[in-house]
């Protein structure tokens, strides 16, 4: 899902973004619900009214502002309390809060309220944050109003096989439509995230999809779905494109670097998208000038390979050659991804 925080996939209309490959797109309860507010959206007809797209909607709960805005939060058992980053004034944020803005919003998807702490973290803190987030799963649960809006549960627990088993279990208990991975890229290691997957996603109820939170890379991606995740969403793809990084199956392009100055091929003779249509060296001049093209650009080349990436690994898996699939596309990536500065975050 690209990500659309405030609304908006930085720099993109919604039909460029559905240009691009890209079914559902992503925003974010917390931010939505500061500026313009849940009720502005609500009476402007909802998000699919005010942005355009008509395809669904995922928004985020305010969870992982729990984790990145940590400096000017405070969280208890009955609420998170934040002091807005905008204009400093007080948001406490609920359970049965956070669903009435999601039901406002009007997403097809919402997710519950979780407690995310960074890694590492005192084995203490990860176990308090994990129970939270179940206790908090269960009040989002029977706060919930709208039967066209379902809701996912997030698993928590850190890097601890059992912690991570017991929130499985206890959320599986609980019934959700669908199951997320949360608190994972936020300064764990690769290797601690696969591991992670490896003991999470078999613990998962089959049928109901799973989602992995805020991940990732390329390669992240399809190791992730070669664990049996479903679904992602991640700013790597637009953030990047912002600062002229371009995705390839050969790694990354660096577009200010002068090798492209007078390259007259696209960044992918196979790519369908807006940035495909031009060459490297215009790509290059847009950057290097300052114009808000090149961004433009760059962004909806980055979705679009990350749209073809997964397509192209649902026909790996429909054809039985997946492995085969992910073992090609890392002896493309690897040694450009290791000599790259690839940055997530929210977007």
């Amino acid at each position: 899902m690209p990500v659309g925080t405030q609304g908006t996939v930085k720099g993109l209309t919604a039909a460029m973004v559905r240009a691009t490959g890209a079914q559902m797109i992503l925003a974010n309860a917390y931010h939505l619900a500061l500026r313009p507010g849940e009720d502005v959206i609500r009476d402007l007809g909802g998000l699919h009214a005010l942005t355009g797209w008509n395809g669904p909607i995922l928004t985020d709960s305010g969870g992982f502002q729990l984790f990145s805005l940590a400096r000017i939060s405070s969280v208890t058992d009955e609420a998170a309390v934040f002091r807005s980053h905008i204009d400093g004034r007080l948001l406490e944020l609920t359970p049965e809060r956070s669903v009435t803005i999601q039901e406002d919003l009007g997403s097809d998807i919402a997710m519950v309220l979780d407690h995310v702490v960074p890694l590492p973290s005192n084995e203490d803190v990860v176990r308090d944050a994990c129970q939270r987030t179940v206790r908090w799963a269960e009040r989002c649960r029977d706060a919930a109003r709208r039967d066209d809006q379902a809701q996912f549960a997030i698993v928590q627990g850190g890097l601890d096989p059992e912690l991570r088993l017991w929130c499985a279990e206890q959320l599986e208990g609980l019934d959700f439509p669908g199951y997320a991975i949360g608190g994972l890229s936020v300064g764990e290691a690769p290797a601690d995230m696969y591991g992670t997957l490896d003991v999470t996603c078999p613990a998962l109820p089959e049928g109901r999809p799973r989602y992995l939170m805020g991940v990732g890379t390329p390669i992240d991606v399809l190791e992730a779905v070669r664990r049996g995740v479903d679904l992602f969403d991640c700013v790597i793809p637009t953030r990047n494109g912002r600062n002229a990084l371009a995705f390839t199956d050969d790694g990354p392009l660096r577009m200010r670097n002068l090798a492209h100055q007078r390259d007259s091929r696209p960044i992918d003779e196979h790519c369908p998208c807006l940035a495909c249509c031009h060459s490297r060296g215009y790509i290059r001049h847009l950057f290097v000038a300052g114009e808000m093209l090149g961004p433009i650009l760059l962004s909806a080349h980055n979705i679009t390979y990350y749209q073809r990436l997964l397509s192209d690994a649902r026909g790996a898996i429909e054809h039985g050659e997946y492995l085969q699939f992910l073992q090609e596309k890392s002896r493309g990536w690897r040694d450009g991804m290791n000599s790259s500065s690839v940055t997530g975050g929210a977007d």
